[in-house]
């Protein structure tokens, strides 16, 4: 009887699995994109448990019970969600879907050549952030000095300036929350370079640009250097440090909410002491002295925007003495005061789907140098250049996100200079007028995270020129496989003459072109890029000496810069170093200024490399830090003017190649102390550690006949100093970023 219900139990589950199956049907189809079946697509039913995957053709398949309207959803995080509505009846259906790509701004390519951007980590090329310029032995902290270890700069130690790609010093700006940065570096004599006058410290990362930048940026025929500040301090904070050379001082304030900061500090520094203790190669009457200060406050309102101020004051002073190379003169005597006030302004709000950026900076330098010679211990021939400048920037920016990865933006600038030169020796002071005003716009443009574009075009008035430009901008980029990219730029670029050489005949704006062509290969902890580049020089100035100056007198001049640079970084493959290796040629020629011939341009070199590597032993407290620079002889050339200030090339010759091996440590006492009060870092820094005899060039007498090489001012510098913060303790931003 038991064995009878059993059995009829059975035959009823039976029956009714039966009708069940008999009710399920099968939903099928194919998943493509760009006509290529996709894997690992999820298709689903909405609200239901029933879907599948589909497999490495595109194809899947499932069955389902439900009946009546559903909604068929394909999703995959790289595409973009598709549903489609299916009516579930009594037999099997096949629907099939072509996907579109998910943009996505981590995912989607950027445009790189000609650029090295640090200031956002996921969109970097090459990261270069304050702690690696702290640590990069022989940058002595500077941002400039740093940058001089990457592709496309050059290593030039008499003279102060970003040296890009065949180009001068005076083609390369700098911009600070986007405003000019007129003055960027401390007044200065010839032979020696000056430093960087904004401290490291203020910045949170910078946009490095060799070539092809942005239309948002003017007036620099090769490269721009854009800084971006900091936006409040990480918490209250007095900083101070102390070495033989200087001491300087801090502090900063921000409340609870970060919402209000503000902070002032100030240096002082004097190499008289460095004087006595190593040998420098410059005698001098008045050993480097300089006092500077600053102050900046921040504020954000209610509706996220944040003003942003920064304002400074420096002076500086140095005297010099060297044997002179013309007869009946004994000794040629140098002596510098300089003055300086810089103040900049930005401030960022967001209404709606638009930003504003709104900013201006102003700058007021003096830089007086006497000039005179000595002979039988009596001073003749005083001689006096006084230069004071005034320089106001105002910009005005609009952007408005189209979508994730494309954006629309323009703006508007104005650049005013006045500035006078007063000889002694000239009958009268020489003044100098500009203003410039630019417009410009520009629209990133994203079609896939494989494929992205930049437009952008550029035009500029001048008053001293009294002519307008039009300079158009373009760059692309494409993700050929899994890591690697390709990059092409390309844009034309106006620069005004220097002011300096206005003043015999009315001038025109000097020109370049650039085409930079880039491959690049990222992945976790390291870095690849090959760039080929060339520039097209138009329109440059020619001068001849009028009136006991050099001044242009036409735009005849013209030239080209091109090469080919490679920079690999790496923080995996050796365990706890991280290094870079770059290495630039430049085949370059030029006519201009005072070049009677087309030159390879004596600021430049064919071949240079740098290698830095930085290690951080936690059981030592310290970090080690090297590097190393060559680069092949550049040229020298002796230019004669003859009656009617004419140049023509008297000699020339090749320098011999440059070579420094630098060194740095920082031991940090109190790591891993618990509840420690102060964070102290101590420095121990050597230049040239091998005492190499490089030379930067040479001075000629009047008739050419007798010359003395340019040197550094130290064959080898030994720097010792101690920085201790109380209120931050960066511990762990040492020992991750190799300090």
């Amino acid at each position: 009887m038991q064995t009878f219900i059993i059995s009829k139990l059975l035959l009823l589950f039976s029956f009714l699995m039966g009708l069940f199956l008999n009710a399920q049907i099968t939903i099928s189809g194919k998943v493509n994109y760009k006509t290529k079946g996709v894997k690992d697509i999820s298709v689903t039913l909405k609200d239901t448990y029933d879907g599948s995957t589909t497999d490495a053709n595109g194809n899947y398949s499932f069955q389902t019970s439900e009946k009546g309207n559903h909604i068929l959803v394909f999703s995959n995080t790289k595409f973009v969600e598709i549903e489609k509505p299916v009516i579930l009846a009594n037999e099997s259906i096949v629907v099939n879907s072509d996907l579109k790509e998910q943009i996505s701004e981590i995912d989607a390519v950027v445009i790189t050549a000609g650029s090295i951007e640090a200031s956002d980590r996921k969109r970097a090329t090459a990261l270069l952030t304050p702690i690696d310029i702290y640590t990069t032995a022989g940058a002595n902290g500077q941002v400039t000095a740093a940058l001089e270890t990457l592709p496309g700069v050059q290593k030039i130690g008499e003279t102060e300036g970003l040296f890009v790609r065949g180009g001068t010093g005076t083609e390369t700006k700098f911009f600070m929350d986007g405003n000019l940065v007129n003055n960027f570096f401390g007044n200065s004599v010839p032979g020696i370079k000056s430093m960087d006058r904004l401290n490291t410290s203020l910045f949170k990362g910078n946009v490095f640009s060799s070539g092809g930048y942005s239309a948002v940026y003017g007036q620099a025929l090769s490269s721009v250097l854009a800084l971006e500040s900091i936006d409040f301090p990480e918490r209250n904070s007095i900083d101070l440090g102390i070495s033989p050379i200087f001491v300087n001082a801090g502090f900063q304030n921000v409340n609870s909410e970060k919402t209000r900061s503000f902070g002032i500090s100030g240096s002082y520094s004097n190499i008289a002491l460095m004087t006595k203790l190593i040998k420098f190669n410059n005698d001098f009457t008045k050993a480097p002295e300089s006092f500077g200060t600053n102050f900046n406050f921040r504020i954000k309102n209610k509706g996220g925007g944040i003003l942003k101020y920064y304002g400074s004051f420096d002076t500086n002073k140095i005297g010099l003495q060297a044997e002179s190379l013309e007869p009946n003169i004994d000794f040629d005597n140098t002596r510098l005061k300089g003055q300086n006030t810089f103040h900049n302004l930005s401030f960022k709000q967001k209404f709606g789907e638009y930003l504003l950026n709104l900013g201006g900076s102003y700058t007021y330098n003096s830089n007086l140098i006497d000039l005179s010679n000595t002979y039988q211990n009596v001073e003749i021939n005083p001689n006096k250049i006084d230069v004071k400048g005034n320089y106001f920037n105002a910009k005005a920016m609009l952007e408005r996100k189209i979508n994730k990865i494309s954006a629309l933006r323009g703006g508007i600038e104005f650049n005013q200079t006045r500035e006078t030169t007063d000889v002694s020796l000239a009958p009268n002071p020489y003044q100098f007028n500009d203003g410039i005003t630019s417009v410009f716009a520009e629209t990133d443009l994203g079609f896939s995270n494989n494929f992205s574009a930049k437009l952008g075009l550029r035009s500029e008035y001048s008053s001293a020129i009294e002519k307008w430009n039009l300079a158009p901008r373009f760059a692309m980029a494409y993700r050929i496989a899994k890591g690697w990219t390709s990059s092409l730029a390309y844009g034309i670029f106006y620069q005004n003459p220097e002011n300096r050489y206005f003043g015999a005949t009315s001038l025109n704006y000097q020109k370049a072109e650039h085409y930079i062509l880039q491959l690049q290969k990222s992945s976790e902890g390291r870095s690849f890029r090959l760039e080929a580049f060339y520039k097209n020089y138009n329109d440059l100035i020619k001068t001849k000496v009028l009136g006991y100056r050099p001044v242009a007198i036409n735009n005849n001049g013209d030239g080209y810069a091109k090469g080919l640079e490679v920079f690999w970084r790496d923080k995996k493959s050796i365990k706890d170093i991280d290094y870079w290796v770059s290495y630039s040629f430049l085949d370059s020629k030029r006519n201009f200024e005072n070049y009677d011939q087309s030159l390879f341009p004596s600021f430049a070199a064919k071949h240079t490399l740098s290698i830095v590597a930085k290690k951080f032993v936690t059981a030592w407290k310290t970090g080690f830090n090297v590097s190393y620079t060559y680069t092949s002889g550049r040229p020298y050339y002796n230019f004669q003017t003859d009656s009617n200030g004419d140049y023509h090339l008297n000699n020339y010759g090749t320098l011999k190649d440059y070579n420094a091996l630098n060194f740095s440590l920082n031991y940090l006492p109190f790591l891993g102390k618990k509840d420690a009060k102060a964070f102290t870092v101590l420095v121990l820094g050597i230049n040239n550690v091998l005492g190499q005899k490089n030379i930067y060039g040479y001075q000629f007498s009047n008739d050419g006949l007798r010359n003395r090489p340019v040197l550094p001012s130290t064959n080898t510098f030994i720097f010792i100093g101690a920085f201790i913060n109380f209120g931050i303790d960066r511990t762990e931003d040492a020992i991750n970023n190799n300090l």
